[in-house]
């Protein structure tokens, strides 16, 4: 009897097994799909965030090479860097100065640059980087544009004639400042930009 007993005991395990391994089979092809699933986000998510690292490195290196590139006495402002002299010199050497740092004499294109050169400078005059000295009375900038911008000019500039043909900006306690025409010949501080 025990022997019948656990003989039909064997025939319902194999049974049992029979029926339930296809159940099986899928819970564990389930589990893998998911398995895998989730190995392929993680992957992609290991991607992104070396792709993210990269970038912010990127950046920190480019922030670091541009503190480099504009050293001491570059000031930033908008799209445009500035530098402002402590010496002077005449009107071609400032701008031989300028060139040098890869720069130029600042053009003032608007209201506002005019209002922030204002504030940039404390030393009652600057050059500038407008000249008549190609043709008298045809006021360019040093990038070959005529003078378009508002003018700023002081009372009774230009007035200079033949002898003043380069232009310094003067410096006001408060509005937006003026220019002056002044004989080119000068030693004065100037404001490059870049």
């Amino acid at each position: 009897m025990v022997a019948v007993s656990f003989g039909m005991l064997c025939v319902l395990q194999v049974t049992l097994n029979i029926s339930l391994r296809p159940d099986y089979n899928r819970g564990i092809t389930k589990v893998t799909a998911e398995r895998d699933q989730l190995q392929t986000s993680y992957n992609n998510l290991t991607k992104e965030r070396d792709q993210i690292q990269k970038e912010r490195d990127d950046l920190k290196r480019k922030f670091s090479n541009l503190k480099q590139t504009y050293p001491e006495g570059w000031q930033k402002f908008g799209s445009s860097w500035y530098f402002i002299s402590t010496e002077t010199k005449t009107w071609r050497e400032s701008r031989q100065n300028c060139l040098k740092r890869g720069a130029d004499l600042v053009i003032i294109n608007s209201d506002k640059e005019q209002t922030l050169i204002n504030r940039l400078k404390t030393v009652s005059h600057v050059w500038i980087g407008l000249t008549d000295s190609v043709t008298e009375g045809t006021w360019k900038w040093v990038d070959g544009t005529p003078l378009t911008t508002p003018r700023y000019w002081e009372r009774g500039d230009p007035s200079g004639g033949v002898r003043e043909n380069c232009v310094l900006f003067e410096h006001r306690s408060s509005g937006q400042g003026t220019w002056q025409d002044y004989p080119c010949s000068y030693n004065r501080c100037w404001i490059c930009e870049i």
